[in-house]
C-alpha cells in the first residue's frame, strides 16, 4: 500500500495527462489511469506505506499546500522497476514549498519515505508503474508528445487509493 500527499493539476493539464494515459493503455501499457480507477494526475510531495490524513492536516495547519504553484513538466524519466514519469522542472519556489511542507510534517510526527524528503525528492507526475520492457521506448516517445506541459496546482489531498482514502487539504 502507498499513501501520498498529492498536488492536483488544473483542468487542462489533467486532461492532457489523462489523454496520455488512454493512448498508452490503447498500446497495451498499464498506467495510473487504470490502477484502482481512482487516480488523478498529480505530483506527490510525500509518500509512505501509511499516512494519517488527520495528522497531516494538523501538522500542516494553515499552510496552503501547493496553492499558487505552477509546475513545468519538460522531460520524461524512469525509476528502477519500469516506473515512467513526466519530470517537473525544479525551481526555488517549488523546493522552498516542499521544504516548508516537510518541516511541518516532521514537527507533527508524520513519517514519510526518505526519498521524498528535501534533498532527495525528484518531483514527477507518474504515468505508469510497470511499463513492459519492450514497450519502454514507445512509451517514452508517446510521453514526449505531450511535453512541455505547464500546470497550475489547484488542490491537494492525502490519498491512499487502496484503502479508499482521499482527504482534501
Amino acid at each position: 500500500m502507498v499513501a501520498a500527499l498529492e498536488l492536483y493539476l488544473d483542468v487542462d493539464a489533467t486532461r492532457r495527462v489523462r489523454t496520455l494515459w488512454r493512448a498508452l493503455e490503447a498500446e497495451g501499457i498499464p498506467t495510473l489511469g487504470s490502477l484502482h480507477q481512482k487516480h488523478r494526475p498529480h505530483v506527490s510531495l510525500a509518500a509512505a506505506h501509511r499516512i494519517d490524513p488527520h495528522a497531516v492536516a494538523d501538522a500542516l495547519g494553515d499552510l496552503p499546500v501547493g496553492r499558487g504553484l505552477t509546475l513545468s513538466m519538460d522531460f520524461v524519466g524512469q525509476f528502477v522497476g519500469r516506473v515512467l514519469w513526466l519530470g517537473v522542472t525544479v525551481t526555488g519556489e517549488l523546493l522552498d514549498h516542499h521544504r516548508r511542507v516537510h518541516e511541518r510534517l516532521t514537527a507533527g510526527g508524520v513519517e514519510v519515505w526518505e526519498h521524498y524528503r528535501p534533498g532527495r525528492w525528484v518531483p514527477h507526475c507518474t504515468i505508469s508503474l510497470r511499463v513492459p520492457n519492450p514497450m519502454m521506448a514507445p512509451a517514452i516517445r508517446r510521453c514526449l508528445e505531450v511535453l512541455p506541459l505547464s500546470a497550475s496546482v489547484i488542490g491537494a489531498a492525502v490519498a491512499d487509493h487502496a484503502n479508499d482514502i482521499s482527504h482534501p487539504l
